[in-house]
């Protein structure tokens, strides 16, 4: 039996959107809807994972677990193998799941998703990613793409590349990639001791880091991608889904 841990980090120094965890939808803070959203998955334990004191007793006052880490990890990737360390030296969990803490209106179904590729062999790493319907979409640099081959599974890809290109080229679809990861602990453990690779460093895309040392990504093909808050006009509209009146 899989056993999960979901692990939100969740730092306060973005530019775009100053203390974005902290801000309020509601009465209440972004990051306790992103912990509410990953317990309504159901799918295992869920820990915050920050290098603030006023998010981690935020999390904490909403009756929720979060945890302490250093405040100079380069990425999401570290922090959150930082705070596994600290929460389950016991290894109990066999898979984490990386999810981001600016997801306020995140469907629960998809962390679901996500973790379905690992319950059997295979994969190293599992992510999600919806297909492509606005043309604008697709050449826009912001929207990642996942170039893929399919495997027998139904909805399942196989991960060959992550692109911000258009591509593949031709017809077919395209794929916008959604930011969610799932590692099985040993790879996640093997991820956070690689150089940046060339590639990854090219595209600004982390997880080619993983394709280019060997590590197989498969990805859950889901029916739609969830709002990130990156700006004030990204929380304006998070407010309007989560509006008393949008529900």
């Amino acid at each position: 039996m899989t056993r999960c841990i979901i692990i939100i980090p969740a730092r306060l120094k973005a530019t775009r959107l100053p203390d974005k965890p902290l801000a309020d939808i509601h009465g209440v803070p972004m990051i306790v809807h992103v912990w509410r959203r990953a317990m309504e998955a159901g799918s295992g334990r869920v820990v915050v994972a920050t290098d603030s004191e006023a998010v981690l007793n935020t999390v904490r006052a909403a009756g929720g677990e979060a945890v302490m880490t250093r405040a100079d990890h380069p990425s999401g990737s570290d922090r959150i193998h930082e705070a596994l360390s600290r929460v389950d030296p016991g290894n109990e969990s066999d898979v984490v799941v990386n999810l981001q803490g600016d997801l306020p209106t995140l469907d629960p179904s998809l962390v679901r998703a996500c973790l379905a590729p690992l319950t059997g062999p295979g994969p190293d790493i599992a992510t999600l990613a919806a297909e492509i319907t606005l043309e604008e979409e697709r050449h826009n640099p912001n929207v990642v793409k996942v170039v893929a081959t399919t495997l027998a599974a139904p909805s399942r890809l196989r991960a060959l590349y992550f692109t911000r290109a258009t591509a593949p080229y031709g017809e077919g679809p395209l794929y916008h990639h959604i930011g969610i990861y799932a590692y099985r602990r040993p790879a996640l453990e093997r991820f956070v001791t690689l150089e940046p690779s060339g590639l990854e460093l090219r595209e600004k895309l982390e997880q080619l880091r993983a394709l280019e040392n060997g590590m197989r990504i498969d990805v859950s093909i889901v029916d739609t991608v969830p709002l990130g808050v990156d700006t004030p006009a990204d929380l304006e509209r998070a407010r309007q889904l989560l509006s008393p009146a949008a529900s």
